[in-house]
């Protein structure tokens, strides 16, 4: 990557400009928080990322060429805007930093001064980070109770196991599994459901579930979207490469930020066109979901490209299989070390909500973050 002057572009894309804001991406940089934001962004040198508590100074422009590798090339905001105004792009321009640095709705009254905690419940015998370990409703009601003394902000509670290699489970078997520990929580805290069935959504949400978190972005089941939208209540939209079962199988990408972003649009507007507006969705690029290691490292790097869809962003890292092959590998439950450093990546890229396993692990990382940071 070089770093752009308005005086030096000669790349031909850079030269003729873009049509429209999805044919390229804004990787935001140079992220300051605290009172340093603040006098940032007063004084003209850096804008709010997604309305605040981060704000960015500098930004990555990210495209497709049209054959080969994606190219980039990094800009100061007065650089950019210089940039825009010579190749006509400023309408473009304008139309990304607006979804870039806008507010995000407070979703269930959910304020993001600090990123939410979503702690993780999995009432499966065959989850590849508890292994059964909360597989009756007693059990998973204790570990739920057990989340919220620690401090979550919502519980995220599933019947299908999703790890890699998985066999789908049928929406009966999800109900039987899911909605006692539902009906147990739900007067407690916000619950979500983690499923791709639309019949296992409609159930969990009459039985006081309020948010619908779906690893394949409402594109496994045909009736899914439908019932998102009767709902009417918050969906989270989770890439995956393919189903469980096949989604590991030889990853594969042009690119992938720009394919998980582009993804991730393309789902924006189905929910769109079925009456879900985008100020009550959150987006998860789905890390461990059809990715190797190099692009689990790349999409973490560059995570906040994910600002410019114009949605609260959730980052699920937690005890994913990459933490051990980078260092010692073993069990799922010894990667808490790997766990919060990923979630502290997702924070210093200016994520809404961690999907985590281990909960007041995590949130003493966002307390002591959040301390230094000023919040």
């Amino acid at each position: 990557m070089t770093d752009g002057s308005p005086s030096d572009l000669k790349n031909p894309a850079l030269a003729r400009g873009f049509s429209s804001p999805d044919t390229m991406r804004l990787v935001p940089e140079g992220l300051v928080g605290g009172p340093a934001a603040r006098t940032a962004v007063n004084d003209g040198t850096a804008l709010w990322l997604a309305g605040g508590p981060l704000a960015f100074t500098r930004v990555r422009l990210l495209w497709r060429p049209e054959t080969g590798p994606a190219d980039e090339i990094g800009f100061g905001l007065n650089d950019l805007r210089v940039w825009a105004d010579r190749t006509d792009s400023a309408p473009m321009l304008d139309a990304a930093l607006a979804r870039l640095t806008g507010p995000r709705p407070d979703i269930l009254n959910f304020d993001h001064s600090r990123p939410k905690i979503v702690g993780v419940l999995n009432v499966t015998p065959d989850s590849f980070s508890d292994g059964g370990q909360f597989e009756s409703a007693d059990a998973a009601i204790n570990h739920g109770i057990s989340m919220i003394d620690d401090g979550a902000d919502m519980i995220d509670i599933g019947g299908e196991s999703t790890r890699p290699g998985a066999d789908p489970v049928s929406p009966e078997t999800q109900c039987r599994r899911v909605l006692p520990v539902i009906d147990a929580l739900a007067g407690r805290i916000p619950i979500s459901v983690d499923t791709r069935s639309a019949q296992v959504m409609r159930r969990a949400v009459a039985t006081g579930a309020s948010v619908v978190n779906d690893v394949s972005a409402l594109s496994a089941d045909p009736e899914a979207l439908k019932a998102a939208a009767d709902l009417a209540c918050p969906v989270i939209l989770m890439h995956s490469l393919r189903a469980p079962k096949t989604m590991q199988v030889a990853p594969s990408y042009r690119d992938v930020r720009l394919d998980i972003a582009d993804y991730l649009d393309g789902r924006l507007a189905a929910c769109e066109a079925h009456g879900i507006s985008r100020d009550r969705i959150v987006v998860d690029p789905g890390i461990g979901f059809g990715q190797n290691d190099a692009h689990i490292a790349l999409l973490l790097r560059d995570l906040a490209v994910l600002h410019g869809l114009g949605c609260a962003v959730m980052l699920g890292a937690s005890r994913k299989s990459f933490i051990g092959r980078i260092d010692r590998d073993g069990p799922a439950v010894a990667r808490l070390g790997g766990s919060v450093a990923a979630a502290s990546l997702g924070l210093a890229r200016g994520v809404q909500f961690l999907r985590v396993h281990d909960v007041a692990q995590t949130r003493q990382a966002v307390a002591v973050w959040s301390h230094v940071e000023g919040r």
